[in-house]
């Protein structure tokens, strides 16, 4: 394929497939970025030769400059170092995997170029999808989704018209806990969280899978993605994650996406939209899925749901307080400073504690994150 990419965090889950189809499709990398990780950084450096690459980092990224010496790549630092990748000239479409709102500004910056953009982070719709969106549209960029469920959803929708559109159903594994009470998360470890059933995944978006959050900050993007209200988006626990998202049509038609849960299906359709490439993936054998169950999320149990619709239906800041405050809490879990459940207690906390601007520009919303990041940490000192 004649496709030249960047890839925002390319050492992380997604920007590790990507760069396996790139492999498979001879795709030509053109920049490379990531938060610390130089020494695998190095090495896809080394691989596929890009014109650039940029750690967040700004010492690790001296330090990657000194290593690539023999080499004839731009290494470059910080915010600004990412942005320069993002927008650098010659690439047709970027990958933006980069974990959180830390992929925002980068992704915003290709954008501004006119770039493409193949969409991992879910933070850049969840916190600033109006803008965002708005901006994409007035330069004639187009955002092909990398989630397997917004990449089914996009599939579903192809080949209908959008008037039709009745509703859009999100499928989510459950996770981990699926089954469990409220009362029973309260003893759950930090090692439970982090074996999800079906997908391989980084560590933050496997705890959010755990305690749903991922799902409703799924939902904040399909209705900035899919331009629907929120009373359009029903999410439906389906535990084999084979259909990965569904759409009805007005005349009660349901069109699904199905396949193997593998990452790097979605990864190659946002990279070659509309074709079709043939590769090696995992390919689904019905004989040996058996049956395909579906049940309700138990928004009690996992009330990090709940809060993303209430997020969603607040708009303005109020979704990037929610993604700030989870970030915080989910990484002081990580390290075993609060509990499973005090995750969701932070969040709805910091929420409730926010006042709300219904308008915001990418400023009030970079402001909003910084507040709401120092709140949650002022309220988990205060659990322990």
């Amino acid at each position: 394929m004649a496709k030249k990419i960047a890839i925002l965090g390319s050492t992380g889950s997604i920007g590790i497939q990507t760069l396996d189809v790139a492999r498979n499709l001879g795709i030509e990398v053109l920049g490379l970025t990531a938060s610390k990780n130089i020494e695998l950084l190095e090495k896809q450096a080394r691989e596929f030769k890009p014109q650039a690459v940029a750690v967040a980092d700004e010492k690790l990224a001296n330090l990657l400059y000194e290593r690539l010496r023999d080499l004839n790549i731009e290494v470059y630092g910080g915010v600004d170092g990412l942005k320069k990748v993002a927008s650098m000239d010659g690439t047709d479409t970027v990958v933006s995997s980069v974990v959180g709102i830390a992929g925002l500004l980068p992704t915003i910056a290709a954008i501004e170029k006119g770039k493409d953009i193949a969409l991992a982070n879910k933070e850049t719709l969840v916190t600033a999808g109006a803008i965002v969106m708005a901006m994409a549209r007035s330069r004639n960029v187009r955002i092909f989704p990398v989630d397997s469920e917004h990449s089914a959803i996009f599939q579903c929708l192809a080949a209908n018209d959008k008037k039709d559109l009745a509703r859009i159903i999100l499928t989510a594994s459950g996770g981990p806990f699926r089954g469990m009470s409220y009362e029973e998360l309260e003893k759950v470890t930090v090692e439970q969280a982090l074996k999800h059933p079906n997908w391989s995944m980084g560590s933050k978006i496997t705890i959010d899978s755990a305690t749903l959050m991922n799902k409703g900050f799924e939902v904040i993007e399909a209705r900035w993605l899919f331009d629907v209200g929120a009373d359009k988006i029903q999410v439906l626990v389906h535990p084999q994650s084979i259909i990965h998202s569904m759409v009805e049509y007005v005349d009660g038609s349901i069109i699904a996406q199905l396949g193997a849960p593998d990452m790097r299906i979605p990864i190659q359709l946002a990279l070659t939209y509309p074709a079709r490439m043939p590769n090696d993936f995992s390919k689904l054998d019905f004989l040996k899925v058996g049956s395909l169950t579906f049940e309700d999320p138990c928004y009690r149990t996992f009330p990090c749901l709940r809060l993303s619709f209430e997020a969603l239906n607040a708009g303005g800041t109020m979704p990037a307080v929610l993604n700030a405050a989870n970030e915080i809490s989910v990484n002081l879990f990580l390290k075993g400073k609060i509990g499973f459940n005090d995750i969701s207690r932070i969040n709805e906390k910091v929420m409730d504690k926010h006042i709300l601007n219904i308008s915001p520009s990418i400023d009030d919303i970079i402001d909003s994150d910084v507040w709401a990041r120092k709140k949650a940490m002022e309220l988990a000192a205060s659990i322990n």
